[in-house]
């Protein structure tokens, strides 16, 4: 299980705004508009946080989604630039697979995906969005499948093998 991490021990890298949304309100006077923005932060060797903002002006969005992505940073287990194994994630309406890749692929996946990935470190990894494309929903269910994975090292005591009979 993941628990979060103290952001002022690591040197995040930079932040990427997933999305901005505007919302409106029909009042008696008209129509009031807010935002909220979804950001995540990360230092590129397996921590990442990711945040969500709302306020009266854009700027103050992104503001309040940074100070949370920062107070919500978790590791996830990394090996060789990808992850460990494959994970099916199903979170609401977005059904999203992720899949471990040889060095060299890359990193092949859509817009918010790519962006928790990216911060997160992860530089070979295939995935797959078959449900919602809500760029909100889509980023909590990576975010979710992250949390989900499984450190090699772990499960290998777990199970009282060595790493090698582990991925044999």
């Amino acid at each position: 299980m993941s628990t979060f991490i103290n952001p002022t021990e690591l040197e995040l890298k930079e932040e990427t705004v997933v999305c901005i949304n505007r919302v409106s309100k029909a009042t008696t006077g008209g129509r009031s508009m807010r935002f909220n923005s979804v950001v995540v932060v990360g230092d590129g060797n397996g921590h990442v946080g990711i945040g969500f903002g709302k306020a009266n002006e854009v700027a103050s969005a992104v503001n309040k989604a940074r100070e949370n992505a920062k107070k919500r940073i978790f590791r996830t287990p990394l090996i060789n630039g990808t992850i460990p194994h494959r994970i099916d994630i199903k979170y609401g309406a977005v059904r999203l697979m992720l899949k471990p890749a040889s060095p060299g692929t890359g990193i092949i996946a859509g817009g918010p995906v790519r962006a928790v990935l990216e911060q997160v470190g992860i530089s070979n990894i295939l995935s797959k969005n078959t449900g919602s494309t809500n760029a909100i929903n889509v980023v909590k269910a990576v975010e979710q499948g992250l949390r989900d994975l499984r450190d090699p090292l772990k499960v290998s005591r777990q199970r009282g093998v060595t790493l090698k009979e582990l991925f044999v």
